[in-house]
């Protein structure tokens, strides 16, 4: 079986390891980024009626035309851009991947940023370029467009907030690649609703300038929807890579109703804000803590104790949060922890004081 697998799985596909998602049973779960509010009750119901009418022994419409229109009715999509869905922001890569990527090809992104990048580069076989981030995780302009000059990518990802990072990269920095950019750039925009920064209005300016954002951060992880925005020439060839019915009934059915009512999660999103700018403040205010700025649903956390060690000892106290720690690495003794409900968010905060030795203020 050895030489079999050897024979026909390439090399790179070889060495990579399969995303790990760790169990949560019985935890707070602080690890994935994910919005901790549901729908009220009273959508619930109505929700729930609307997803029941769906005709699932029918195909679903291949081109999702309802959710595609009311996608652009509520993140007022410029009018000279197109719009494609995904089964989450992964499979919108991946058709990029499969479009523009191969041998020969090269994609570039920051590092550390989104894992997906360099992933999906891998097993299609794609060149990847990573250029790192300065120690505060902001962009270095000599750094960055030296790489781009230098691989002439066929596609940069730049995630916008960053993620593990949080930070949002300089504007006038972003728009200076997308010019001198000999691919497309692809401005991943997960964390949008709670940074309220855009590029999506410059799309227009921009041929080579590609907007993806995902619903998973506002609330509906669950439903697995990505879209990306661009000109629509580009999304014409993207939608030939498109699998078939690609977006289920349920996940149209759902998503355009939660759309409709998006300002309940527009609510929830600034709720999540709220309470981020006050863990800040809680955990910088905690020895022997660096506490990086976010403009995302979660925060980056050094600990000079180490972050293996505050990690399970959070876990053995009942709090999941991501481990990203890398010894030597830019990431080494971190931990991301995504912001939950304000009873989540003290049980956090008196779980790594007791870890530090902290008496609650």
């Amino acid at each position: 079986m050895k030489e079999l697998l050897e024979h026909l799985v390439s090399p790179e596909t070889r060495k990579l390891r399969p995303y790990h998602v760790p169990p949560s049973d019985g935890l707070i779960k602080l690890d994935a980024m994910e919005n901790p509010y549901t729908l009220p009750s009273e959508l619930r119901e109505e929700w729930q009626a609307c997803l029941a009418a769906a005709n699932v022994n029918r195909y679903p419409d291949p081109g999702a035309r309802v959710l595609r229109q009311r996608i652009r009715e509520v993140f007022d999509v410029p009018s000279r851009c197109e719009v494609i869905l995904g089964n989450g922001s992964d499979e919108l890569i991946q058709m990029l991947a499969l479009l523009i990527g191969g041998p020969g090809r090269t994609f570039l992104a920051p590092s550390p940023s989104f894992s997906m990048y360099r992933m999906i580069s891998l097993f299609t076989g794609t060149g990847f370029r990573e250029v790192p981030l300065n120690p505060d995780f902001s962009l270095h302009p000599d750094s960055m467009l030296d790489g781009v000059r230098e691989a002439q990518p066929a596609c940069i990802f730049l995630a916008y907030p960053n993620n593990p990072t949080g930070n949002r990269f300089d504007e006038d920095l972003v728009l200076e690649i997308v010019r001198v950019a000999p691919g497309v750039v692809v401005l991943d925009e997960a964390y949008y609703s709670f940074s309220g920064r855009t590029f999506l209005d410059r799309v227009p300016d921009y041929p080579n300038l590609l907007v993806m954002r995902t619903l998973s951060k506002s609330g509906l992880a669950g439903l697995r929807l990505g879209m990306l925005m661009g000109h629509p020439d580009w999304v014409a060839e993207m939608d030939k890579i498109r699998l078939p019915y690609n977006i289920n009934s349920l996940s149209q059915a759902g998503a355009a109703f939660c759309l409709d009512h998006y300002d309940v999660l527009e609510a929830q999103g600034m709720r999540i804000r709220e309470d981020r700018g006050q863990i800040l403040a809680e955990l910088a205010a905690l020895p022997g803590v660096t506490v990086y700025p976010s403009d995302a649903n979660f925060i980056l956390l050094r600990f000079v104790q180490g972050a293996d060690t505050v990690f399970e000892s959070l876990k053995q106290r009942g709090v999941l949060v991501k481990n990203l720690h890398q010894p030597g690495g830019m990431l080494e003794n971190c931990l991301r922890i995504t912001v939950g409900t304000p009873e989540e968010n003290l049980a956090l905060l008196d779980a790594v004081r007791e870890i530090l030795g902290v008496r609650a203020a």
